[in-house]
């Protein structure tokens, strides 16, 4: 894979300037050069006779993307190798279950992290289980999203844009020279790639929030790109499911999936799609920059490209509004000041420029602090920033990152991929099915209001 260096504090400063007109959303010290001025002096030792008080606590993540996973545990072990003092227990685990729902049966169990990535902030700072960020930390970000006008997350990162990671090689033997301008381009492409006798599409089906890739491509192209206000009135029941912009959406989904993506997806986990792609089982996968360091590790010699997929019209619209989410401190731990000061400590550390680089070249990521960080990047990932820089690509969201009155019922998502994977397995009359997605809507609005 071919590298060169970008200095992200000069993109970066161009994708803030979009993202607000968009309206939204080794360092050993441990305070990662953000420590409070009454903090003493490294070369202080009177103030460091008595030795340090032990503390622990729990940490929790989504653990499904193996470079993710990696990258946060490699974090915690800087820390606490820099911090002996401090004990940090991982409860994460990886599994086929959506993290929304993990995370449920660890506080159902009395389990829920002291520290955790929080990605549907508003059902659990509704339910009392987080508390706002300390005011100590907000510095630290530019203008992260608020719920209710405050801020619950550090957040990790700032939303990349999700998009076609091919196969140059299957490309060039398909006799593919340009990349698609609208959708029916990117069809064609398809046909070219079946017709060489490779399979066009890997589709990590087994995990269902890999489901969601796909899914937010069609609905942010129909619905989203034209109405970011249409999960409100949804709710309000004033648009529906069966509208034509959804069916036109779920239509080319299963259509999609019916006719070019590899037979047995139902089976593959997401983990497995790197290997897949890189064997040379299938051209194309739909996903997002973190997988571009999964490639390059599973066969650097491996020549890939990344794109967006235009719409009909040739539009692009991408995943890349801010979303409230992100480190969060849990509501009993922040009952617990030793705890709170540790954890706090661990989130200076985490994003001090020296670590988070890091942690962000790691995963191919976009940073969300205020301080500027430069990391080598990628071929790949230039086309990422290019995207975010853009202001002609539409900057969107996933159906269940949106809050306030566009916030959906939190069981919902999962409910409706699965739907939308027995639509394609059954051949199902989308409309029929969109009636189905109708009703369990407004069943969940009812269950969630009572």
């Amino acid at each position: 894979m071919k590298n060169t260096i970008t200095k992200l504090s000069v993109m970066l400063l161009a994708a803030t300037t979009v993202l607000t007109a968009c309206g939204g959303n080794n360092n050993n010290n441990a305070s990662g050069g953000n420590a409070p001025a009454t903090e003493a002096p490294a070369g202080n030792t009177a103030a460091t006779d008595a030795p340090e008080k032990e503390v622990s606590f729990t940490i929790g993540y989504a653990s499904g993307d193996p470079a993710t996973k990696k990258a946060i545990a490699d974090t915690v072990k800087k820390f606490t190798d820099a911090n002996p003092n401090v004990t940090i227990k991982d409860l994460s685990e990886t599994s086929s279950a959506a993290y929304l729902d993990w995370l449920k049966t660890k506080d159902a169990v009395g389990e829920f992290p002291d520290l955790v990535e929080m990605r549907d902030t508003q059902v659990f700072a509704d339910a009392g289980k987080i508390v706002e960020l300390p005011a100590d930390l907000l510095d630290l970000f530019e203008s992260p999203p608020q719920v209710d006008g405050k801020v619950w997350n550090a957040p990790m990162q700032v939303n990349a844009p999700q998009g076609i990671i091919y196969s140059k090689k299957a490309y060039a033997d398909a006799g593919i020279t340009e990349l698609p301008k609208t959708y029916d381009e990117f069809i064609a492409i398809q046909e070219k790639l079946k017709s060489s006798g490779i399979t066009p599409l890997v589709v990590g089906g087994k995990d269902i929030f890999h489901m969601g890739f796909w899914v937010n491509k069609f609905l942010i192209d129909d619905v989203y790109s034209k109405d970011p206000d249409w999960n409100s009135k949804r709710t309000a029941k004033t648009v529906s499911f069966t509208d034509p912009d959804v069916v036109q959406g779920m239509t080319d989904f299963k259509e999609l999936f019916q006719n070019y993506v590899d037979k047995g997806w139902l089976s593959t986990a997401d983990n497995q799609t790197a290997s897949i792609l890189v064997s040379g089982k299938a051209a194309q996968l739909y996903s997002g920059t973190w997988m571009f360091t999964q490639i390059a590790e599973a066969d650097p010699a491996f020549e890939f490209g990344f794109y967006a997929i235009p719409d009909r019209e040739g539009k692009v619209n991408v995943i890349g509004l801010p979303s409230p989410a992100g480190w969060s401190l849990s509501a009993e731990a922040a009952k617990d000041a030793d705890k709170t000061e540790a954890i706090k400590e661990f989130i200076r550390f985490f994003f001090a420029p020296e670590q988070y680089s890091v942690y962000l070249a790691s995963i191919n990521a976009i940073p969300s602090t205020k301080e500027k960080v430069t990391y080598e990047t990628s071929e790949q990932m230039q086309v990422a920033l290019d995207l975010i820089a853009d202001p002609n690509v539409t900057k969107s969201l996933a159906i269940n990152n949106w809050w306030g009155d566009n916030l959906i019922p939190p069981q919902f998502r999962n409910w409706y991929y699965k739907l939308l994977q027995d639509l394609v397995m059954k051949d199902g009359d989308v409309t029929d099915y969109m009636k189905q997605a109708d009703k369990e809507y407004d069943n969940q609005v009812k269950a969630n209001s009572l």
